[in-house]
């Protein structure tokens, strides 16, 4: 049976869905030495799902920089704390790097963050956001994205917490690992609809609640 997705999903139904949370580990980057070890690691990896935090700020007028990057495989996730290491050497060579599938949402602005802690010219980069409108997407937020192809939420309670408190707490921790890892689920969700073709889209008129559907060829 075809997978039914929409062009816009209702965010009503969000609330009602399932959590989806990354259940694997988490590894927190302190040192310039631990982000060596981790951006080894990382670019042994076929693909990865990328994501920043950044304090929230209530100041008019006052921006704060880039907090966290968060970097997920499969089963790991290391969230390198910018705020203490900034942005390191090894860093630098792995949002440089060209070979392996870096996966992130609106990658634009969180490169643009990123460049205000030092400079790099930007590797592979794969924009959701791209590739969500080759199937009919019109959504463009994580949590509508993913609830539109796999029927769960993702949790944004953590979304405007101090990304740069001393210690970060689990739930903080749980968040940022779980938007970099929802990435790659959604990319590889993606790649797979797109070659088989196994999907229905439902498109949805708003100005006259009339639905249609385009069955994908």
């Amino acid at each position: 049976m075809p997978k039914t997705i929409y062009n816009k999903f209702d965010k009503s139904l969000i609330a009602s869905l399932p959590v989806a949370e990354f259940g694997r580990r988490i590894i927190v980057v302190l040192t310039a030495g631990e982000a060596r070890r981790a951006v080894d690691f990382l670019l042994s990896r076929p693909v990865l799902g990328l994501d920043t935090e950044t304090r929230p700020n209530f100041t008019r007028g006052h921006q704060h920089r880039v907090s966290l990057l968060q970097v997920s495989t499969d089963d790991i996730c290391f969230l390198f704390r910018l705020n203490y290491i900034g942005l390191t050497p090894d860093l630098v060579r792995l949002l440089e790097d060209t070979t392996v599938d870096k996966v992130g949402l609106s990658w634009h602005d969180d490169l643009n963050s990123l460049r205000h802690l030092g400079s790099f010219t930007p590797g592979r980069f794969i924009e959701i956001q791209e590739l969500v409108r080759q199937l009919g997407i019109e959504d463009m937020s994580l949590q509508k994205i993913y609830a539109n192809l796999f029927g769960q939420k993702i949790s944004k309670r953590q979304q405007l917490s101090n990304w740069e408190v001393d210690v970060l707490s689990d739930r903080q921790k749980l968040y940022a690992a779980t938007d970099a890892w929802a990435c790659i689920n959604i990319y590889r969700e993606i790649l797979r609809l797109k070659k088989e073709g196994d999907y229905e889209l439902i498109v949805r008129k708003e100005e006259t609640d009339e639905t249609s559907i385009a069955k994908a060829r």
